[in-house]
C-alpha cells in the first residue's frame, strides 16, 4: 500500500530532523533515526486510516440523517424517503467488513479522532453535491461510480476544505507534518483494491528499503557531498536548501548502492519530492545535479544495476 515515494518522503524527513539535532556519532545517529523514522511511517499510517474513518462515516451519516428526519413530529414526505444507497456503498463495505481494517482502527484507537459535529456539516455539504444527487438516482452499482462517491467525498469535502484542516493540525497528533503522505496514500487507496491488510501496510522489503536508505546516506555523507561539492558551480553549498542537499545525497546513494531501482526512477523520484516539499526551482536544481553526477558515474563505470521484477 505505501509506495517507494511515500518511504523516500520518510527517510527525508527523518534525515532533516537529525541535521537539526546537535553533532552526534554516526551510530547514535542510526540508533536515534531508526526510532524516528519508525515512527514517521506508523503516525503516517493512522493518520492514513483516520482519513478514510472520515470519509466513510461521512457516507453513513445518511441513516442518522434519515432516522432523526422520520422521527420529527410531523415528518413531510421528502422526510419519510431519504435516499440512504450510499449507506450501502459497496467499496466501502468491503473495507469495512476487512477484518485488519477493524483491528487496525481498534488497536490504534483512531475512533478518538471522529469529531461528530464536523461529520455532519460534512454530510450537508455533501448532499449539496451534483455527483451525489447523480450518484443517489443511478439505477445501478458499479465499483467505478462506488469509489468516485467516496472519493468526491475526501478530495472536495475533506482535503479542500480549510476549516477542517485548521481542525485536523488541532487535533489530529502529526497531521501538519504528514497531512501530504496522508494524501499520497488516499490517493492510492482509491486506485487499488479493498483487499488491503491495513494491519501491514509497509512489507517487509519495504520496510527494509526504508531502513537501509537512511543508514546509507547517513554513512556515505562525505563521499556523496565529495560528489556533489563540484557539481554546485555558482552556489554555496552551505546556502543550498537543507532539503535539496539531502535528496541530493539520498538519489546519490540510490544510484551507488541499490542495484534493484533503475536511475532513471530514482532521479524522477527526487525531482519530484523536491517540487513538493522544497523551493520552486528545486526540482530543476536537483535535476540538473543529480543528471551531472550520474554521468560522471557513468563514466567511471561505477553504476551497477540489475533488473527486478517489482516496481520502484
Amino acid at each position: 500500500m505505501i509506495s517507494r515515494r511515500n518511504i523516500r518522503v520518510k527517510v527525508m524527513q527523518t534525515l532533516y530532523t537529525l541535521a537539526s539535532m546537535d553533532t552526534i556519532a554516526l551510530e547514535q545517529q542510526k540508533k536515534t533515526g531508526t526510532t524516528l523514522l519508525n515512527d514517521k511511517l506508523n503516525r503516517s499510517l493512522d493518520l492514513f486510516v483516520v482519513s478514510i474513518l472520515y470519509t466513510f462515516r461521512t457516507a453513513q451519516y445518511v441513516e442518522t440523517d434519515a432516522m432523526q428526519r422520520a422521527s420529527k413530529y410531523l415528518p413531510t414526505a421528502e422526510d419519510l424517503n431519504v435516499n440512504t444507497k450510499i449507506a450501502g456503498n459497496e467499496y466501502m463495505w468491503d473495507v469495512l467488513q476487512n477484518q485488519t481494517f477493524s483491528e487496525k482502527v481498534k488497536e490504534a484507537k483512531l475512533d478518538q479522532y471522529i469529531d461528530d459535529e464536523w461529520i455532519k456539516k460534512l454530510y450537508l455539504q455533501l448532499v449539496q453535491q451534483p455527483e451525489y444527487i447523480k450518484y443517489t438516482t443511478a439505477k445501478e452499482r458499479e465499483t467505478a461510480r462506488e469509489k468516485a462517491i467516496l472519493q468526491l467525498i475526501w478530495e472536495k469535502l475533506i482535503w479542500e476544505n480549510e476549516a477542517l484542516q485548521e481542525h485536523f493540525m488541532e487535533e489530529l497528533p502529526g497531521w501538519e507534518d504528514d497531512k501530504d503522505m496522508a494524501a499520497m496514500l488516499m490517493e492510492n487507496f482509491f486506485k487499488s483494491s479493498s483487499k488491503i491488510n491495513f494491519l501491514n501496510l509497509i512489507s517487509a522489503e519495504k520496510r527494509e528499503y526504508a531502513h537501509n536508505l537512511m543508514h546509507t546516506v547517513l554513512e556515505k555523507e562525505d563521499y556523496c557531498m565529495e560528489l556533489i561539492q563540484p557539481k554546485l558551480i555558482n552556489w554555496d553549498a552551505e546556502r543550498v536548501a537543507l532539503i535539496d542537499l539531502l535528496l541530493l545525497r539520498m538519489g546519490v546513494c540510490e544510484m551507488l548502492y541499490f542495484p534493484t531501482i533503475p536511475t532513471k526512477v530514482t532521479i524522477n523520484e527526487y525531482i519530484e519530492i523536491a517540487k513538493q516539499y522544497s523551493t520552486p526551482q528545486s526540482g530543476q536544481f536537483v535535476n540538473g545535479v543529480l543528471d551531472n553526477i550520474l554521468k560522471d558515474l557513468e563514466r567511471e563505470n561505477l553504476i551497477r544495476k540489475q533488473e527486478r521484477n517489482r516496481k520502484s
